[in-house]
């Protein structure tokens, strides 16, 4: 599970390129029927940003009885020692996939779930005092609260798409609309009012891209090593 598409778009694409093309999920409703994927070893969905659309979106995953979930995407970084594009896991000693995820590359982690985007070094500073976490993100702590509820094991595989020490272009936060969605106008308006913003937000893009990237790699390692049809979601 993802929150946006740009976080999943790599993974996909190393599918395609093995030769296991995701095929869309069949809804008779919006919006599932465009955000739902199934491929050889699982699903992918995309449930939106914050904990609101994650709990939607897990409600449609979870009636599919899946195995296990993997709740995966960006963070942003706490942890000073922690650099870009790092990937990193957080599950129960448990989870049957833990081994497999470290073995990939991916580095044992403390998360937590925010209802707001840390935009600064200070938010991050903040957080970090305030909680011992290495990174943090929105969604993940809904998601594995469900899962745990209904006994299912889950894990989340995160990659660090900002440091530490960098601050957002942007303080996406005041640009999302009341279901946690990006507003375009208010993006486009902000880019009008802040035009040395373009360059800062091209250069994290391309970061953003690198840390997506990262997080395929390991997803891919995964799933290749789990075999085809061995987990459901």
């Amino acid at each position: 599970m993802f929150a946006v598409p740009e976080e999943a778009q790599p993974f996909r694409r190393l599918l395609r390129e093995r030769g296991d093309r995701p095929q869309r999920l069949d809804f008779h409703d919006e919006p599932w029927s465009n955000r739902a994927w199934s491929f050889a070893g699982g699903q992918i969905w995309i449930s939106g940003m914050g904990k609101r659309n994650a709990t939607l979106a897990l409600d449609q995953a979870l009636a599919r009885r899946p195995t296990l979930v993997l709740t995966c995407g960006f963070a942003g970084g706490l942890n000073p020692a922690l650099p870009t594009a790092t990937v990193m896991v957080d599950a129960e000693p448990e989870f049957p996939w833990l081994s497999r995820l470290t073995k990939a590359g991916a580095v044992p982690s403390r998360f937590c779930c925010a209802d707001r985007v840390a935009v600064t070094p200070a938010d991050k500073t903040a957080l970090r005092r305030e909680t011992g976490a290495d990174a943090v993100e929105m969604e993940s702590g809904v998601i594995r609260d469900a899962c745990r509820v209904r006994g299912i094991p889950a894990a989340t595989v995160r990659v660090i798409s900002d440091a530490a020490d960098e601050s957002l272009p942007l303080d996406f936060g005041a640009l999302m609309t009341p279901d946690d969605r990006i507003d375009f106008g208010k993006l486009a308006c902000a880019l009008i009012r802040s035009p040395a913003k373009i360059p800062q937000l091209l250069r994290f893009q391309r970061r953003v891209s690198h840390a997506a990237n990262a997080l395929a790699q390991v997803l891919a390692s995964v799933f290749s090593d789990a075999g085809p049809g061995s987990v459901s979601n």
